[in-house]
């Protein structure tokens, strides 16, 4: 894979100049190969709910034993006005999403206040009528997938490692974690800039950072599918990051696989300060750009595991880490 951009080859195959075999023999993952030959064969569709539903996630993570960030309160139904003030009457700061919301729409961070008036990650502020203006959007539907009516979670705001500090900017920075049929296969770190408003999503202008399964270490860095060396706003070198506590993350990914039945998805992780890493959320349908930011295709990397025999499968938590550790080991584009 090295000696190539990923990024340009990608840009040619939309373009009709690369053929999809020839992205299939650098190991590229497309779309309709992630969707036909991984999500339809591996994910079946009565586990999805686990998934679509971040509250769901977080009651099969605390009865799996999987960290989460505490949830404070949570509204199966459009509540009254004095029963959203009174939970966050009280809070400093805290973390309004909407369970069944998608590419982080509908996520509203406050981390203080000022008066009356609460306090988003960028400075800006909002107030009370805000707020319940926003739990009612998100019961309305207006950030769920497919526009149903939705439910909403007050979780208390995440106080991420200081390790992260200088590479992201006005949000919590998480690492997304690729596991098929029970084995992490790739890695990436998300990093907020200004340009993504405190958000880790890459489709907003997030960094994208890949990450060595083995180390822990850095690898290659992109933006808006450019690749980059360093933080747009806080102009920190990605090449000296490493994510403490590696390989605790990388089995917290792998234990999903358990706690979903899924067998292939992505885990995105936050590293709290105190706790250690902390499962946000899992998807059943986990994007493609995580081999941008790796320079590297998930193809090859899928097929290993898939030619695996019976027995092999049936590794336990610790010995698939082990194994995807040193098979995947500086793999990605450097």
């Amino acid at each position: 894979m090295r000696g190539f951009s990923l990024r340009h080859l990608l840009v040619k195959a939309r373009g009709g100049m690369v053929s999809p075999q020839a992205l299939q023999r650098l190991g590229v993952l497309g779309m309709n190969a992630r969707n036909v030959d991984y999500i339809a064969r591996y994910n079946d569709r009565d586990k999805y709910p686990i998934v679509d539903d971040k509250l769901n996630t977080k009651r099969a993570a605390k009865r799996a034993g999987i960290p989460v960030p505490e949830l404070i309160d949570a509204f199966e139904v459009q509540p009254s006005r004095s029963r959203v003030m009174a939970v966050i009457e009280p809070l400093w700061q805290f973390v309004i999403k909407p369970a069944r919301g998608s590419g982080g729409k509908g996520i509203l961070v406050i981390v203080g206040r000022e008066g009356d008036k609460y306090l988003k990650p960028s400075g800006a502020q909002v107030s009370a009528l805000d707020i319940l203006r926003h739990v009612s959007n998100i019961h309305s539907g207006l950030y769920s997938l497919g526009g149903k009516p939705d439910r909403v979670m007050i979780e208390a705001l995440v106080d991420f490692d200081p390790v992260f500090d200088n590479y992201s900017v006005e949000g919590v920075p998480d690492i997304r974690v690729i596991v098929f049929r029970g084995f992490p296969v790739m890695a990436m770190l998300r990093c907020s800039t200004h340009d993504s408003d405190g958000k880790a999503n890459l489709h907003q202008g997030a960094v994208g950072v890949g990450i060595d399964l083995a180390t822990g270490r850095s690898c290659h860095a992109v933006q808006r599918g450019l690749r980059i060396s360093k933080h747009p706003d806080t102009e920190m070198r990605f090449d000296a990051l490493q994510v403490p506590g590696w390989r605790d993350l990388v089995r917290l990914a792998a234990s999903c696989y358990e706690m979903t039945g899924l067998g292939y998805l992505g885990c995105d992780i936050v590293l709290d300060r105190k706790r250690g890493p902390l499962l946000l959320e899992a998807n059943a349908r986990p994007g493609l750009a995580i081999q941008i930011a790796n320079g590297a295709g998930l193809r090859t990397r899928l097929g290993l595991i898939e030619a695996m025999e019976l027995e092999q499968l049936e590794k336990n938590v610790d010995e698939r880490v082990i194994y995807a550790m040193h098979q995947f080991a500086g793999a990605g584009e450097s």
